[in-house]
């Protein structure tokens, strides 16, 4: 009987030799794991006259089994921030050591000789994948190129904007009643006021960059209406009381007088904890258990144990129990003979 050998396709031991690889099974076996790496291979065939470039992702570090040298294979190939796709498989489907581990495993398994050159890259096919990997490279570049260019474009647009915007705000309205000087006067400091917040937010606004390329377009003010003027009525700061422009301590950050205690306790005591702790694991055991319901909290003094006898060395038990009934009997004449007795005044 030939040794026992193991068959990784059919995932089993056989004794009939080298027989075994001219099974119907095993060329069933053989065929459907060459299908399913077949079009992997096809996938990275059509890479090589153009070769893709993207923006690496997660998703880029999915590995492939390689049927005939038995090890995991790199499917795509990173470097920094771009992938380009199936340069993994195409390197190791190019180097020596696959040819000769596919020409071994087509030796080993008598697969068809026809599908071999399927599964093997020539020297000529991965130097035109090179060259066309540095076209796809130059025009990556470009494109990101030209969405910069775009970006840029339509920040300097919103920022030109926004400029123009403020500088309209900023501009002083001419007086058109010179009898209302006053109301006019007040109607154009309430107006500048308020234009001042409004150019200090959008400071504050442009100095964020904008996370996405579509903005959305600048509302019109309906409050600059020449025929509704604003009056400034004056800062309202409470005299005594600072705030946090003039230097003054932030309401969050002042102490109150009830919690101004540095040695105040917050939450129950670590005896309390324990204590807790210790219900809870008698909870866990059964309520009707001797001893449940005994408060030992409770004072008792030493002799609460009855006494039902003295030690018993040698003779039999009775004797020592009759004997503890005789003193007790004894004890107990001798208390009530007491009550009875007289005191003497």
């Amino acid at each position: 009987m030939a040794p026992a050998q193991r068959c990784p396709l059919c995932r089993q031991t056989f004794f009939c030799g080298r027989g075994h690889v001219y099974s119907r099974k095993h060329q069933r076996q053989l065929k459907a794991a060459l299908e399913r790496l077949l079009p992997q291979v096809e996938a990275a065939r059509k890479a090589v006259r153009a070769a893709q470039v993207e923006r690496y992702v997660p998703e880029h570090e999915r590995r492939c089994w390689c049927l005939c040298c038995g090890c995991e294979v790199r499917k795509h190939l990173s470097h920094g921030n771009l992938t380009v796709l199936h340069g993994g498989l195409l390197e190791h489907l190019a180097s020596p050591e696959h040819k000769k581990a596919t020409n071994r495993f087509w030796w080993e398994n008598k697969a068809e000789f026809q599908m071999k050159e399927k599964f093997l890259i020539s020297p000529q096919d991965y130097a035109r994948f090179k060259k066309s990997m540095v076209k796809g490279l130059d025009t990556y570049e470009e494109k990101e190129d030209e969405v910069i260019k775009e970006m840029a474009a339509q920040i300097r647009e919103v920022e030109h904007s926004r400029q123009e915007l403020v500088r309209s705000v900023l501009e002083p309205q001419a007086v058109a009643d010179p009898e209302d000087g006053s109301s006019a006067l007040g109607g154009w400091k309430g107006t500048n006021s308020l234009a001042l917040l409004v150019f200090f937010s959008l400071v504050a606004s442009t100095s964020q960059q904008p996370s996405s390329v579509d903005l959305p377009p600048t509302p019109e003010l309906d409050w600059m209406e020449t025929g509704q003027p604003l009056t400034f009525i004056g800062h309202q700061d409470t005299p005594g009381i600072g705030n946090i422009h003039s230097g003054a301590t932030p309401p969050w950050m002042v102490q109150d007088e009830e919690h101004s205690s540095v040695n105040q306790q917050i939450g129950p005591s670590y005896e309390e904890f324990l204590k807790e702790k210790e219900k809870q694991k008698l909870k866990k055991l059964p309520p009707d258990r001797v001893g449940a319901n005994f408060d030992h909290s409770s004072s008792t003094s030493v002799g609460w144990l009855p006494s039902f006898g003295r030690v018993w060395n040698n003779g039999r038990r009775w004797q020592s129990r009759h004997q503890f009934k005789t003193e007790a009997a004894a004890r107990n004449k001798q208390q009530s003979h007491r009550e009875k007795k007289p005191s003497v005044s």
